[in-house]
């Protein structure tokens, strides 16, 4: 079994979501007491957002490469971002480090296109909604993606940031996204990205008026593939 690396923290809500995941794939696939062989490097949170909110990227990729390189040095084979919104710098990432990175945006195109899907609703921080980086690297992969209308990228960043991540759960904030779903579909959308580590929290992928594609759950299986080698590894995103 390889061991996996984490960059976690990010919130340590999703964090502890990953950990579970992956443990019960691992235990799944091999039997008994199975768990996986993994290492986590659990950032402080508040001070990332802090990085985000000035706009401070390339400091925000020093902190998660320093991360990564920790991660590697401690005998990681592979790492993860566990947050879609960080992908952002995960080439400055994977520049500093010689193991796979794998990546959450790769890995959620290839689990829609072999649905399918084409066209999905992203539902995510407004960082991960507006900035193009997911769009541009999901249309690398064949796929398009449709984001709501500013107020509607409002409402879902706010239970993002506001409630799930500070693990609050609430049928209105559900309510509103399904909300967002609904207005999606009509405007052609075929599927549900859950484009935000938390969402699952909140939202089930597989209760939804559209396919729903958890990014979560898709990138813990594939660390799992990269750990238990089902698959041929995955190429580094600096690539």
């Amino acid at each position: 079994m390889r061991t996996i690396g984490l960059i976690g923290g990010m919130s340590f809500e999703s964090s502890a979501v990953y950990y579970r995941l992956i443990n019960e794939m691992v235990r799944e696939r091999l039997g008994r007491l199975s768990s996986a062989e993994l290492i986590m490097y659990s950032v402080n949170f508040e001070e990332i957002v802090a990085l985000q909110k000035a706009g401070r990227w390339n400091d925000a990729a020093d902190r998660l490469a320093d991360a990564a390189e920790r991660l590697q040095a401690a005998g990681a084979e592979c790492v993860l971002i566990c947050t879609n919104t960080m992908h952002l710098i995960a080439p400055e990432v994977a520049s500093r480090i010689s193991v796979p990175l794998i990546h959450i945006i790769d890995e959620t195109a290839a689990a829609l296109k072999a649905a399918g899907r084409v066209k999905p609703l992203l539902l995510a921080t407004r960082y991960t909604m507006e900035h193009g980086f997911y769009a541009e690297r999901m249309a690398e992969n064949g796929v398009s993606v449709m984001v709501p209308g500013p107020e509607d990228r409002t409402v879902t960043h706010d239970i993002i940031f506001n409630e799930l991540c500070a693990g609050i759960i609430k049928d209105e904030s559900r309510r509103k996204l399904n909300g967002i779903i609904e207005r999606a579909r009509a405007e052609g959308a075929d599927s549900v990205i859950l484009g935000c580590t938390e969402i699952c929290l909140i939202l089930d992928p597989n209760a939804l008026i559209l396919p729903g594609f958890d990014t979560t759950t898709i990138h813990a299986e594939a660390a799992v593939d990269f750990a238990l080698a089902d698959e041929k590894p995955r190429r580094n995103c600096a690539a």
